[in-house]
């Protein structure tokens, strides 16, 4: 049995390695990679993706999982949740043929060059056919597993296992009907924040952001900060985890708030336990749970008071024309204005959310074929006056603002509000198990958050199935909206 186990594992590790390296060309992709290279890029990600779905779905790696019985482990033993998240892996993996494998691997690597050329020129219509065939790819993805109750469901699992479009929609109504109303009473309050839409020296920004991460935790010896079109992470091994940002002259807290988010995430992957590493349980518990640290260190945390407190004199004196004239109390309320607006990556709390809903309603009737991706600019706009009565400027800062439908990553978006749900769960309980937490953030001691993460959340990986973890973290296995409004409400009735 142990020899069996060590084979099985020694096979994983393989599986895991490829998987790093094509990791690693993707993530050279969106920030190094010459406009000239795309071509190659995109065969060398098509061959890659068949290698890894090849030996994913091997006659002797199923063989190994079949014969290993997760009975035979103790019950809360890495050895029996490894073997039933292979199990569930190889089965799922099993009904993909490899040619589709490598069509989306190749059309997702073309998507995105198409894309990045279509936001520089603002025009939808050079991404749309790329788009259409991605959509058409994924359409068949997810006939592979019918019957299901939505062809939404099979590429939901995919990021969030379990989770189903009709429990997405029984969490999201009650949500978007609360967060549209704050809307509508927070944003007429009277805005002043011209003082944040000054020019800020972009290297300065970048140098500061750099600074806050590494107080808050993250470990440059097993990572890196770069700049990119579309701020990401990635984690090549728990010992290479690295982040990316973009920074914007008259937006300085864009940067800051980005890489914190960024953070969050590479924070969680640092913190896996190093017993994991080279298995699929060396991740996060689902996407939701790794947008869960994210959001919370760039919510909880970053847009705090507390937070402020510590870090403003020094971001103050880092921008003295920009900042001199301004109080902590003025910035701090500045931060955290609500007012609509075109960019889901610059959104406020209140509104965040509804640009999450709205993209998820998009990429349903994408998939249903409601919306013909030829039309979706129209769709995107009439959308975005609908939930937020903001129409965009440009295909840019519309359509065209988001990475994920490039990379074909279609159910990913519901995740970041599940993220932000699970996010304030997981902060009332930190507040709840760490004496003084606030005080103790205003001093510059953002260890002890990281601490109770470490122990509660990021050392388990992906061991417990994400309901489980919820539960062994707040006392609930449900996900509970009702928390995270009323942070909402609290937060801005204060302001």
């Amino acid at each position: 049995m142990e020899k069996k186990f060590a084979e099985l594992k020694a096979l994983v590790a393989e599986i895991h390695d490829l998987k790093a390296a094509l990791a690693l060309l993707e993530w050279d992709q969106q920030v190094y990679l010459p406009a000239g290279a795309e071509n190659g890029r995109a065969a060398q990600i098509e061959t890659l993706s068949g290698v890894i779905h090849a030996k994913s779905t091997a006659a002797k790696l199923g063989r190994l999982i079949e014969t290993l019985e997760p009975a035979d482990y103790p019950e809360d033993s890495t050895e029996r949740a490894l073997l039933a998240r292979l199990r569930r892996d190889f089965a799922k993996k099993n009904k993909v043929p490899a040619k589709l494998v490598s069509q989306l691997a190749r059309t997702t690597a073309e998507a995105h060059a198409a894309w990045v050329r279509a936001r520089q020129a603002a025009d939808y219509t050079l991404f749309a056919p790329h788009l259409a065939r991605i959509v058409e790819l994924k359409r068949r993805y997810a006939e592979l597993f019918a019957p299901s109750a939505s062809i939404y469901d099979p590429l939901l699992d995919d990021y969030e296992p379990g989770m189903t479009a009709a429990e997405l929609d029984r969490i999201f109504e009650p949500l978007r009907r609360e967060q549209a109303g704050l809307v509508r009473q927070l944003a007429d309050r009277p805005a002043d924040d011209a003082f944040l839409h000054r020019k800020f020296n972009g290297a300065s920004q970048l140098a500061f952001s750099r600074e806050v991460v590494k107080k808050l935790g993250y470990d440059f010896k097993r990572g890196r900060l770069d700049l990119t079109v579309h701020p990401f992470t990635t984690s090549f091994g728990l010992s290479d985890v690295r982040i990316t940002t973009a920074v914007h002259a008259e937006l300085p807290v864009s940067c800051l708030l980005s890489t914190v988010h960024e953070c969050g995430h590479a924070l969680y992957e640092q913190g896996i336990d190093p017993a994991l590493d080279r298995t699929p349980l060396a991740e996060g518990a689902s996407y939701a749970f790794h947008e869960s640290q994210s959001r919370l260190w760039e919510n909880q945390v970053a847009r705090s008071l507390p937070f402020w407190r510590f870090f403003y004199p020094a971001f103050q004196k880092r921008f003295p024309k920009q900042l001199g004239d301004v109080s902590l109390e003025r910035f701090y309320r500045a931060v955290n204005r609500v007012v609509p607006s075109e960019i889901r990556t610059e959104a406020d709390e209140a509104t965040y959310n509804l640009h999450i809903m709205l993209r998820y309603e998009l990429e349903l009737g994408l998939l249903e074929g409601r919306i013909p991706a030829s039309e979706l600019a129209g769709h995107w706009n009439a959308k975005m006056q609908e939930y937020l009565g903001v129409t965009p400027r440009s295909d840019t800062v519309g359509v065209l603002q988001d990475i994920h439908w490039s990379l074909g990553d279609f159910g990913y978006f519901p995740t970041y509000a599940l993220g932000n749900l699970i996010g304030a769960e997981i902060w009332n309980a930190a507040c709840r198990t760490v004496p003084g937490l606030e005080e103790e953030l205003a001093r510059g001691n953002f260890r002890v958050l990281l601490e109770f993460l470490r122990r509660r959340v990021h050392c388990h990986g992906a061991k417990y199935e994400p309901p489980v973890l919820l539960e062994k973290i707040t006392g609930r296995r449900s996900i509970d909206s009702e928390q995270f409004l009323t942070y909402l409400k609290g937060k801005y009735s204060a302001l």
